[in-house]
C-alpha cells in the first residue's frame, strides 16, 4: 500500500493521534485541525469490525438480538477476513481497524488475522471485554501488534457492572485484564456506557481509569438500538442530564490527566465550542487535544462498520445496509454506497439539525434520529438546544 506524505485536502495524512502529534506545536496547528475535522475528501479514518457474533456475556445495551455464547455460523472465514483487511488497506492512509465482536477473543483465528491486517499497512486496536485478558493472552494481544486494546467498565463497581453485563465476576475479570495489559506496555482504552444505572457513578469511572493507569476514557452515551430499544424507556438519560454530563467531561477533558473522548454524543462538540467561547480560546490542538481535530457524528463520513455477516453500515448503531462485502468490494460500497453520500452532506440534515449553526460539527447522532423518527436524516431527538435560527423564527 503507497503511503501519502499528505492526504485529501492538504492536511498531513496519518491517524487522529500522528496527525495530533505532527500538528500540535506547529504554528498552523489551528488550521491544520480544522481540515483535518473536514475531512472534504471523506477519508476512511476507522473502520469497527465485528470479527465474530458469539460473546461470554449478555450485557443488556448490546445492538445486538441474537448474541451466541460461541461461534456463529454465518461469520467471515478466514479468508473472507483476509480480504477485507486488504480491501480496507487499499484505499486507507492511516486507517484503524477496530477488531471487535461479540467478543473477538473467541475467534481462534483472531491473532493470524491481525498480523495480517498489520502486513497490510493498518493500525490495530482490539475492542475486548477484557473478562478472558489473563496474562498469556495479554501476550499475545501484544505481539499479534495490535497497538490499543479498549475494555469497557460500565460501573465503577463490580455491583452495577455485574448486573449490566449479566455475569457475575465480568468486572474484576476485566480489571485484571486492564492490568495484565497495563504491565506488559500495552495502551488500554476504557470505555463506559453511560446510562441511568451509572450516571451517578461518571466521577468513580474517572477516577478508577486514572488509578488503573488506563490510557484514555471514553464515555458512550447509550444508542437505543437492538437491545438498546428494549432498555431506552427506563436507562435514556433526559436531554437536561445528557447536557450535564458532557459539560462535566468537558470540565475534566480540561485537566489532562488522561485522554478523554465523547462518543455517540455528537452535542459534545457544541458544547465544547460553546464553552471555549465564554472562555475566550481559540480551539486548537493545543488547547483542546485531539478533540479539536474531529468532529460528532462521523457514520458514513469517516468511519463505517462492517457485521460478522460482512454487510457495512454507517456505524454498529444504524441499521441502514450500505453494502455487503461478500457481494462488493469494500472501496466500491465506501465511495458508492447511497446512504454514505446522503450522511456525507450536512445539507440534508432535517428538523432543527438542519438549521443548526453547529450542525458541521455535531450533526446530531444519526443512529438517535432513526430510532426517533425513523429516517436517519432527522433531527436528533436527545438534544436540548434550540438553534439561533429557530428562535428568530419563533420571535
Amino acid at each position: 500500500m503507497t503511503k501519502h506524505p499528505h492526504a485529501q485536502g492538504g492536511h498531513p495524512g496519518g491517524t487522529i493521534k500522528d496527525v495530533y502529534h505532527k500538528i500540535k506545536d506547529s504554528g498552523e496547528g489551528r488550521q491544520h485541525a480544522h481540515q483535518f475535522m473536514q475531512n472534504k475528501g471523506n477519508q476512511l479514518r476507522l473502520v469497527f469490525w465485528e470479527t465474530t457474533g458469539g460473546c461470554n456475556l449478555e450485557c443488556v445495551h448490546c445492538r445486538r438480538l441474537d448474541v451466541s455464547q460461541e461461534l456463529m455460523k454465518d461469520d467471515l472465514t478466514t479468508e473472507e477476513s483476509f480480504k477485507l483487511v486488504e480491501q480496507i488497506a487499499e484505499i486507507g492512509d492511516g486507517t484503524i481497524l477496530v477488531l471487535s465482536g461479540g467478543e473477538p477473543l473467541f475467534r481462534p483465528d483472531i491473532f493470524e488475522i491481525a498480523k495480517h491486517a498489520k502486513k497490510q499497512g493498518l493500525t490495530l486496536a482490539l475492542a475486548t471485554n477484557g473478562t478472558l485478558v489473563d496474562e498469556a493472552m495479554a501476550r499475545r494481544i501484544v505481539d499479534a501488534g495490535i497497538e490499543r486494546v479498549s475494555i469497557s467498565l460500565d460501573g465503577a463497581d463490580a455491583n452495577t457492572h455485574d448486573n449490566f453485563r449479566k455475569l457475575p465476576g465480568s468486572f474484576d475479570a476485566a480489571v485484571r485484564g486492564i492490568r495484565n495489559l497495563r504491565s506488559i506496555g500495552m495502551e488500554v482504552q476504557i470505555n463506559s456506557t453511560i446510562a441511568k444505572h451509572n450516571v451517578h457513578q461518571v466521577k468513580g469511572l474517572y477516577k478508577m481509569a486514572q488509578d488503573l493507569d488506563a490510557i484514555a476514557l471514553h464515555i458512550f452515551m447509550l444508542v437505543p438500538v437492538g437491545c438498546g430499544v428494549q432498555i431506552a424507556e427506563d436507562q435514556m438519560l433526559e436531554p437536561e442530564k445528557y447536557e450535564e454530563i458532557l459539560n462535566w467531561f468537558y470540565d475534566i477533558s480540561k485537566e489532562k490527566r488522561i485522554q478523554t473522548k465523547a462518543t455517540c454524543a455528537p452535542h459534545y462538540f457544541r458544547i465544547m465550542r460553546q464553552r471555549a467561547k465564554e472562555e475566550g480560546i481559540q480551539i486548537t490542538p493545543q488547547t483542546h487535544g485531539m478533540a479539536a481535530m474531529t468532529k460528532g457524528c462521523l457514520a458514513g463520513s469517516a468511519v463505517c462498520f462492517v457485521s460478522h455477516k460482512g454487510e457495512v453500515f454507517p456505524c454498529g448503531y444504524l441499521p441502514v445496509e450500505a453494502g455487503n462485502i461478500r457481494k462488493q468490494r469494500f472501496k466500491d460500497v465506501w465511495e458508492n454506497a447511497e446512504v454514505f453520500k446522503k450522511l456525507r452532506d450536512p445539507e440534508n440534515l432535517e428538523g432543527k439539525c438542519g438549521i443548526c449553526e453547529y450542525k458541521k460539527v455535531c450533526l446530531g447522532c444519526r443512529a438517535r434520529a432513526f430510532y426517533d423518527r425513523g429516517s436517519y436524516l432527522a433531527e436528533e431527538p436527545y438534544c436540548m438546544y434550540q438553534p439561533k435560527a429557530a428562535a428568530k423564527k419563533h420571535n
